[in-house]
C-alpha cells in the first residue's frame, strides 16, 4: 500500500476517491501533506472520503501526527494522517 500524498493544488475529491478506494482494499489508507495548503486539502479529502465510505456502512477515523520525510536530502516535516474502521 502506498502513502496518498497530498499537494496544495491537489483536487479535494480525486483525493477522496483514492482515500476510498485504498481504504476499500486494504481497510488502512495513510495520507501524507507537507505545508498549511496540502493539509487543507488533506483535510477536506479525509472528510468527503468519510462520507463516501459512509455510504458502504463503513464508519472511519483519522489518527494524525507529524512524521520527518527526506527529499532531496532535505529533512521536512510532515502531517501523516492514518484512516482506520471505527
Amino acid at each position: 500500500m502506498d502513502i496518498i500524498k497530498v499537494k496544495g493544488t491537489s483536487r479535494t475529491s480525486a483525493v477522496a476517491g483514492a482515500i476510498a478506494g485504498v481504504f476499500r482494499e486494504y481497510k488502512l489508507a495513510e495520507v501524507q501533506a507537507i505545508g498549511a495548503s496540502a493539509v487543507n486539502q488533506a483535510v477536506k479529502a479525509l472528510a468527503l472520503s468519510r462520507s463516501y465510505l459512509a455510504q458502504d456502512g463503513i464508519d472511519v477515523v483519522f489518527i494524525s501526527e507529524f512524521v520527518d520525510v527526506e527529499i532531496d536530502e532535505k529533512v521536512r516535516t510532515a502531517i501523516k494522517f492514518t484512516v482506520e474502521q471505527r
